[in-house]
């Protein structure tokens, strides 16, 4: 496939993203006074926006590569949750895997800047696991979906939508449809992704992940913490983000670290993101190893560019995945 196959190839993908959807709030105002209750400035509001977070902006990130983005995730009855189902249908996205549940909170952000400035951020949520009867709802409504989709991305916040059990499940019955599921782990569920087909952590997570210490820029040292990474989880491959030193991917018997693209920086919130969103489309595509991280790895430095969570521009890294011939 050229470049310009492939980029035509993401608009006829079903890429199912499950796990920690969020919403974002942004207060914005200003602050003339103190409060005579105690001393804390008082934010005169002059505007609120809702943002789709977490998991939330990989949808988006797979919406603006072409592919139809499917949310499945567990969120509350309350109006948080009325505001997350409203933000998600305006966006245009499916949400045949959307489930409501009166026993959940909905988890929201909420950031309160006053000029430039965050005055404090208010996070209402729960991280403890969902229920039972939750993880079995959640559990089959993925299993009516997967036949339909060409990869699984597995967005996992530690906010508890995702436990061992359902993930087990999941990618079992995945493996039976053959359809691949690539995952961007927390802490919590990180030795729980058995089998899958390519797990993407950053450096931090893979050290706390596995309890080891290394150089990471001796590159035997690295590569062998990812082999050992590979095999304690028997993942079919693993695509490691370094922030400044780039990436690294060991998958399909292929092994290949690339530099980060010198980039202004402005904002690496959300780069993540647009990675796993990249990999889980180019591994849907069966492209080869070097063109799956390649890709990725420039589309992370293109938001990086940007002040904000802002999902990847299709046409821009087309243009520069063109331009380094990363196909």
């Amino acid at each position: 496939m050229n470049i310009h196959q492939v980029f035509e190839a993401f608009n006829t993908l079903r890429v199912l993203v499950i796990g920690d959807v969020m919403l974002d709030s942004y207060v914005w105002g200003k602050v003339e006074r103190i409060s005579p209750e105690a001393p804390v400035p008082v934010v005169n509001v002059s505007n609120r926006e809702y943002r789709l977070g977490g998991a939330g902006n990989v949808l988006l990130n797979v919406q603006a590569l072409g592919a139809e983005a499917i949310v499945c995730t567990v969120i509350g009855t309350d109006s948080s949750g009325d505001l997350l189902e409203k933000s998600l249908k305006e966006k245009g996205l499916n949400c045949e895997g959307l489930i409501r549940s009166d026993d959940r909170i909905t988890t929201i952000k909420e950031r309160i800047i006053a000029g430039s400035q965050q005055v404090v951020r208010i996070d209402t949520e729960t991280d403890k696991p969902v229920s039972d009867k939750e993880k079995d709802r959640l559990v089959n409504k993925a299993k009516e979906l997967i036949p339909s989709c060409n990869v699984i991305i597995f967005e996992d916040y530690d906010k508890g939508v995702l436990t061992a059990e359902s993930i087990k499940e999941i990618t079992d019955f995945a493996i039976e449809h053959n359809v691949p599921t690539v995952v961007d782990p927390k802490k919590r569920n990180f030795l729980s992704y058995n089998n899958v087909t390519l797990f993407k952590p950053n450096l931090k997570e893979l050290r706390e992940g596995l309890k080891v210490d290394f150089n990471v820029d001796n590159p035997a040292e690295l590569e062998a913490t990812v082999q050992q990474l590979k095999e304690t989880l028997n993942a079919k491959g693993a695509l490691i983000t370094l922030s400044e030193r780039g990436v690294i991917i060991d998958f399909k018997e292929e092994v290949h670290k690339l530099p980060a693209h010198i980039r202004q920086i402005a904002d690496v919130s959300g780069a993540g993101d647009t990675v796993i969103s990249i990999a889980a489309c180019c591994v849907a595509l069966g492209l080869p190893p070097r063109s799956i991280a390649g890709i990725s790895n420039l589309g992370g430095g293109l938001v990086c560019e940007l002040v904000g969570v802002v999902p990847i521009d299709k046409a821009l890294l087309k243009t520069e995945a063109e331009k380094f011939g990363l196909v």
